[in-house]
């Protein structure tokens, strides 16, 4: 009978595989942007090295823990933020589970000249001490039967890190560089003179980050600090610098068998931005918040009450007009309620909100291709209701849907630049061809639904899947630019053969995106450009396979397999995506 199981979901893999395939014609970005924080987080789940203390976490840890939906055998993700980015797709390649070794390596090459190699190594220098490096790179030579021009790239991070581990608490401390290399290749409106046009972008980032755990939750909880400097090949430069504080007092009893958690919340945020072309804006932002909240429990049903109280200092200047300040005191209602009816229902619903300081380091992580000269405004949540339902129902079956509507001001959204010279005669920079995104802020409502399910209906088989539907009514502006209305995600992870072979499937739905987009009109000496403020950017299926097969106990071989439908979709108009990729390597773990 399990044969016969084998067989019927070998089966089933494979037909999705092959009917996807027999639709080629996609493309798909460069892999390059999937997140890949040091991997401390991973290899802390393998439960390798380092001996953890027996009260860790404590019993009032896990209480804290029990508000986000946990599961036993991995957590249904939020919905999927997988984006294609300029290099591959996502790495859906499996991870093997049977064994606890931490170190590896790996090499992997494919069509579009990529190039894979990554490689994390760790180890023991003291019985509570871990310290370790991981270290990634990636390159593609691009799309070179699709535009005449270069739209090469490349990107590595490399990172080192520890994890240290005391009587009252765990310390972790990592520190990395990376850049991304690549061009702006995506031009639609302006074709270049020639097809050596430099269209070079570079991004660097020196990162350091610390973490501070205590075990008991009697007056401190944790301490975080955050910290990058970026700088990019037009002289772009940002420091960011974050530090936030908990302190708590939990489990305490206020009547019968109701306890209470009582947290204070201290976070400290700063920026500096500075552009040097064009219009040369500086912008400069501190946030100071205090978030305090008391949380009473019966029982799985609990009852949270808290508020954010922030104070946000911003200026902003550039070479043409005065430079702005801003100082505003901002409070936020936070409330959220969960009844526990059983297991298998759990109703929740509350009401929260807060700012977001928009950097040019995170709007680069969704869109690459921003011009090095941006108006950076923190974006307000002045409220957000929501509802939902979750759930696990016998182990088996995983849900978390919830609904939401949001009062937002200055929400974020790109926007297609026009050319920035219109002299036919230019001797046109990188970002000089309509082919740059900007940054740009308006007021409205957002309702959202969101879905996130996990089915395991084999002990080696895991299926899940998510939505998210959103839809913005803003105050000015016409359309609402590259927000798609529909987003869905559907994967598998199935392991046979005694655990030595690892299937990974998974699928990415997109709705039309809107855009804005310009036409060129020769008008000499000079262009006159048309903007079209409803431009509709098609929506994808994107499919990804992946197979590791280990042959020895040291040694496995892999197969990725990244937007096997080959359709030539965009996330940002003009720029193509890689079509069906395929890159086959080996790993060697140790």
């Amino acid at each position: 009978m399990n044969k016969l199981k084998y067989i019927a979901i070998l089966a089933f893999l494979g037909t999705v595989g092959i009917s996807e395939l027999g639709a080629q014609i996609k493309e798909e970005q460069l892999i390059l942007n999937r997140k890949r924080e040091p991997e401390v987080k991973k290899i802390e789940k393998k439960k390798t090295s380092v001996i953890q203390e027996k009260n860790y976490p404590p019993n009032n840890k896990k209480k804290e823990d029990s508000l986000n939906l946990k599961y036993d055998i991995v957590n249904v993700p939020p919905v999927s933020d997988f984006k294609t980015t300029e290099i591959q797709g996502e790495d859906i390649s499996p991870k093997f589970s049977n064994d606890y070794q931490s170190n590896y390596f790996r090499l992997g090459y494919g069509n579009y000249g990529k190039f894979l190699a990554d490689a994390n190594v760790s180890g023991k220098v003291q019985e509570n001490v871990e310290v370790g490096a991981d270290v990634h790179y990636l390159s593609t030579s691009g799309l070179k039967k699709e535009y005449d021009w270069s739209s090469k790239q490349n990107q590595a991070k490399i990172g080192g890190y520890a994890n240290i581990y005391t009587e009252k608490g765990k310390f972790n401390i990592d520190a990395n560089y990376a850049f991304n290399n690549y061009n702006y290749y995506g031009i639609y409106a302006l074709t270049p003179p020639n097809n050596d046009v430099d269209l070079e972008q570079k991004v660097n980032k020196f990162s350091v980050n610390g973490y501070y755990d205590h075990y008991s939750n009697d007056i401190l909880n944790n301490v975080r600090v955050k910290s990058y400097f970026l700088s990019d090949h037009f002289g772009a430069n940002e420091n960011y610098a974050n530090a936030e504080l908990n302190l708590s007092k939990h489990d305490f009893s206020v009547y019968d068998d109701i306890t209470a958690n009582g947290d204070l919340g201290i976070n400290l945020e700063t920026v500096n931005s500075k552009f040097d072309i064009l219009n040369k804006n500086t912008n400069n932002q501190f946030n100071f918040t205090l978030s305090p909240k008391v949380t009473f429990y019966k029982g799985d049903s609990y009852l949270l009450i808290g508020s954010d109280f922030s104070f946000l200092n911003s200026k902003n200047s550039n070479n043409i007009t005065e430079e702005s300040k801003n100082n505003k005191f901002y409070w936020f209602p936070k409330a959220e309620v969960l009844v526990a009816a059983a297991d298998e229902f759990k109703f929740y619903g509350g009401i929260d909100g807060g700012l977001k300081l928009n950097t040019y380091g995170n709007l680069l992580d969704e869109n690459p291709f921003l011009i090095s000269d941006l108006v950076l405004t923190p974006t307000e949540t002045k409220y957000h209701f929501y509802f939902g339902l979750k759930g696990d129902v016998d182990q088996t079956f995983k849900y978390d849907v919830n609904a939401g509507f949001s009062k937002v001001n200055n929400a974020q959204f790109f926007y297609n630049n026009n050319l920035f010279d219109s002299n036919i005669a230019a001797d046109r920079q990188s970002y000089d061809y309509a082919n740059t995104f900007s940054s740009i802020y308006d007021n409205g409502t957002l309702m959202e639904v969101k879905g996130d399910l996990q089915v395991f209906p084999m002990e080696n088989l895991t299926v899940d899947a998510g939505l998210h539907f959103m839809k913005y009514k803003l105050d000015n502006l016409e359309e609402v630019y590259y927000k798609p209305l529909f987003q869905f995600n559907l994967g598998a992870k199935y392991t046979m053969l005694e655990k030595k072979l690892n299937l990974g499937f998974k699928a990415y739905f997109v709705t039309d995106i809107t855009s804005n987009s310009y036409s060129v009109v020769t008008t000499f000496p000079a262009f006159s450009m048309q903007e079209n403020v409803n431009e509709k950017v098609g929506g994808y299926a994107d499919i990804n396979l992946s197979a590791e097969y280990k042959i020895y106990k040291n040694f496995s071989i892999f197969a990725l397999g990244n937007n096997l439908l080959g359709a030539k979709y965009q996330n940002y108009l003009g720029y193509k995506v890689l079509g069906a990729q395929v890159v086959g390597g080996v790993k060697i773990t140790f």
